[in-house]
């Protein structure tokens, strides 16, 4: 018997006049009795994560490993309280810095739990986060800047030279970046030289502090990201995807899971080492986060990920072949 993953919610129709033959539509098999409604408390990317606050404060959200003595140790721990209180002073800064509802916010760097809480600050505030990745080629990082016309940026310590490289002339735009650790005065005077204000993490969570701002939550229909894809030639392409979108992906997945007998629970564990850059680890993510479960981030080495799945026990693990592949080989 044919197994049917899809069901036909349009019949085709034949051509006449000179139009073309149209052929059936198919839709996912939820929507063979319409599409069951989304849910009216969860509408934008930022009640995924203010919910889950406010239901599971003080639960493991986001998981990271110290490099200590010249070696990453266990995974260590902030809970849902802890990365609001972080997200909010974050998004105060921004406010104090100059950012207004729309403005447009770049994030440059590997997941980390400040990756994540940059990303929860903009949607506090209903600020656009730019994901900007720099395998797309090497000018692209310059060109997302200048194209999607970003103001702020935050960014990991490693990347922080090539922002500041002259061959990225956009970077001529921005107000202010801020690093994911620490940064050196020769880098803040480099910064000044170009105009724009140069902040480590701590320095921007004390100016959060010190200049409280009353959060602007999202409407659905608000842009949540712009994610740049490599497309098939050319520059990168900007996808621009509304809260309602991320709103409705995660219910989509919530509607897929009910189809199995192994729910989601908040013991979940889930092991982020795809690009947050890309939708798909976001969304994941995002899903987690809606179910107040955890997210560990590897150490930023690839080829030392059996090393992070020892300590981490993730119950969850979204990859591509080749990672599969190492991970098949190291069980070899």
């Amino acid at each position: 018997m044919m197994k049917v993953f899809a069901a036909a919610v349009e019949e085709g129709k034949a051509g006449e006049n000179g139009k073309p033959s149209v052929g059936p539509v198919y839709r996912n098999l939820l929507s063979k009795n319409e599409f069951p409604p989304p849910d009216p408390d969860i509408s934008t990317a930022w009640d995924l994560f203010s919910v889950s606050v406010k239901k599971y404060p003080d639960n493991r959200m986001l998981g990271w490993r110290e490099f200590v003595n010249g070696k990453y140790g266990g995974y260590e721990w902030k809970t849902y309280k802890q990365v609001n209180e972080e997200v909010l002073r974050i998004g105060s800064a921004l406010r104090a810095s100059g950012a207004e509802p729309g403005c447009r916010v770049g994030v440059y760097g590997a997941n980390c739990p400040e990756w994540t809480v940059a990303m929860e600050a903009c949607a506090a505030h209903s600020l656009v986060c730019v994901p900007l990745y720099d395998t797309l080629g090497p000018n692209a990082v310059n060109f997302i800047i200048d194209h999607a016309e970003v103001d702020f940026v935050f960014v990991q310590d490693k990347k922080v030279k090539e922002l500041l490289n002259p061959s990225c002339n956009a970077a001529g735009r921005l107000k202010a970046f801020v690093c994911f650790t620490s940064l050196a005065n020769e880098v803040k005077d480099r910064a000044a030289e170009l105009g724009m204000k140069a902040y480590s993490w701590q320095e921007f969570l004390v100016m959060g502090e010190e200049n409280q701002t009353e959060i602007v939550p999202p409407q659905p229909f608000n842009i949540c990201t712009i994610m740049y894809t490599s497309g098939t030639s050319g520059d990168p392409k900007g996808v621009v995807l509304t809260h309602d979108i991320v709103a409705s992906f995660v219910r989509g997945m919530d509607l897929f899971m009910e189809q199995f007998e192994d729910k989601m629970t908040v013991d979940d564990v889930y092991l982020s080492f795809l690009p947050l850059a890309h939708i798909l680890d976001r969304v994941i993510e995002e899903y987690f986060f809606s179910k107040g479960a955890s997210v560990g981030y590897y150490h930023g080495d690839l080829n030392a990920l059996r090393d992070d799945l020892m300590e981490l026990k993730p119950t969850f693990l979204a990859g591509v072949p080749r990672v599969f592949e190492k991970i098949h080989e190291g069980m070899q």
